[in-house]
This record gives C-alpha cells, sequence and structure tokens, in this order.
C-alpha cells in the first residue's frame, strides 16, 4: 500500500507523540498546504504559526518528555529556543535546527503582522513559499527521528500532500471506498486524484474490485493514450494536468 499522511501521523503517535499534538501538528500543515495550493496567502502565514506551536510541542515532549498542553499558551519564542539548546542529550536537529527554523516562520508570522495586518504589509507569494518550505523540512526532520517509514517515500508524501474535497472518496481503515457506482476507467482516475503521491501499479489494483484487476493494465493504456494518465518507468500512474482537469470538471467528485 502507499504511505499516506494518516499513516505518518499514526507513526508520529506510535513513538510516543501525544496524539493531541500529533493531530494538530498534521492538521496545521494539511491545512497549510491546501491553502497554499489554492493561493489563498494571507491564511496560510497565520497556519504557519499555528503548524510551529504544534512542533514546538513536539520538541518539548522529546527533550522533557512533556509538553505545554494545547490551548495553553506556550512560553516565548526566545525563552523556548534557550531551554532546547540547552538539552545536551538531544540531537543538533532538536536542539537547534528545527527550532531556528520554527523561529524564522514565528518572524514571518509576527513582524509581518499577517494576524494583524497592523503596518499595512501584506503577506506575499515569498513569504509563504518560506513558510510552506520550512515547514515541510520540519516535519520531514520528524519523520526522520520518529517514523520506521522510507525517509525518500514520507518526503514525497509531504512534498505532494494538498488535501483535496472530494466528497465521493470515504477511507477506511486506510482504504479509499468510492461512494457511487463507476466504470472501471472513472475509477482509476478517481484513486489517482485521490492520492497525493504517484499510485504504485499494485496499490492501484489493490484499491479496484476484483472485477476490474484484470483489465487494469488495458484501462491504463486507454487513459494514457488520452493523456489523462501516465505510467512511469517504475510503473508508478501519475495523474496528467490533462487527468486532473478532467476529473475536476466532469462531474466525478459529486457523491451519488
Amino acid at each position: 500500500m502507499a504511505l499516506t499522511v494518516a499513516d505518518l501521523e499514526s507513526e508520529f503517535s506510535a513513538a510516543g507523540v501525544p496524539a493531541p499534538v500529533a493531530k494538530e501538528l498534521f492538521d496545521a500543515f494539511k491545512e497549510m498546504k491546501r491553502r497554499f495550493a489554492v493561493h489563498d496567502l494571507r491564511p496560510n502565514v497565520v497556519e504557519g504559526g499555528r503548524f510551529s506551536e504544534a512542533a514546538f510541542r513536539v520538541l518539548q515532549w522529546l527533550t522533557t518528555g512533556q509538553h505545554t498542553p494545547i490551548g495553553t499558551t506556550l512560553p516565548k519564542v526566545p525563552t523556548l529556543l534557550g531551554t532546547l539548546a540547552s538539552s545536551g542529550h538531544a540531537s543538533d536537529s532538536v536542539r537547534l535546527h528545527i527550532p531556528k527554523s520554527l523561529a524564522v516562520i514565528y518572524d514571518i508570522r509576527n513582524k509581518r503582522d499577517a494576524a494583524h495586518l497592523a503596518d499595512g504589509i501584506d503577506p506575499n507569494v515569498q513569504d509563504s513559499s518560506l513558510v510552506v518550505a520550512t515547514s515541510s523540512w520540519v516535519l520531514a526532520e520528524f519523520v526522520r527521528l520518529l517514523c520506521a517509514s522510507d525517509p525518500d517515500e514520507a518526503h514525497a508524501v509531504i512534498n505532494a500532500l494538498v488535501e483535496r474535497d472530494i466528497p465521493v472518496i470515504q477511507e477506511i481503515n486506510g482504504f479509499p471506498v468510492i461512494l457511487k457506482k463507476v466504470a472501471a476507467s472513472e475509477r482509476a482516475l478517481l484513486l489517482t486524484y485521490w492520492s497525493p503521491v504517484p499510485v504504485p501499479f499494485l496499490t492501484l489494483r489493490d484499491w479496484m474490485p476484483k472485477a476490474s484487476r484484470q483489465n487494469l493494465r488495458r484501462t491504463l493504456a486507454t487513459l494514457e493514450s488520452k493523456h489523462l494518465v501516465h505510467v512511469d518507468r517504475d510503473d508508478r500512474v501519475h495523474l496528467t494536468l490533462v487527468g486532473e482537469q478532467h476529473v475536476a470538471q466532469c462531474g466525478l467528485l459529486k457523491p451519488a
């Protein structure tokens, strides 16, 4: 099965990260990426602050086994930086690199004042791009420190993540269930659209009904001839820009 964001969140909890903190971290990250994808830049910076607060709580837990409860105000950033830097048993990434990266996000949020716009400076593409890139790096570092998943695959999930609203698909225990009757080709398109990363052929086959599995190669060949998907040399199925537009505009995303 292809690695998902839900898998990464579960691995954080399995590693001991308090479940509410792990959920807040991933929820904030998903919301940030979603807003950035639709060019909603001001809330994206605000969500960067939310992500940083969750990430600082992860760092507190990593260094002390305790954390500031969600809903309770964190110590000031300079205090957090000093406390984490003095945690002699932790790695440089936990003590120094991640905290300083989070401080950059705080500076953009507070000194640009994305929350209040007191100085009249609107957040822009450069600010938001920096926030997203920095947050992605921080999350990838946490994955490296806490998770057993392949780092390259996890990095691809993090970078590709755009939380899409797909009411026709319900994820049940990591398995995508399509909630209406569709043809095999439409099902393949929907599932590829739903996945945040290219889907390995064997994974896509597992997601298909048994009756559609035997002819999946033929189904994909037909879709590829219409430029809707591309199957690469590693047998991963990519949805093309033409395919994305087709799925979004032809009514496939609407529930029954």
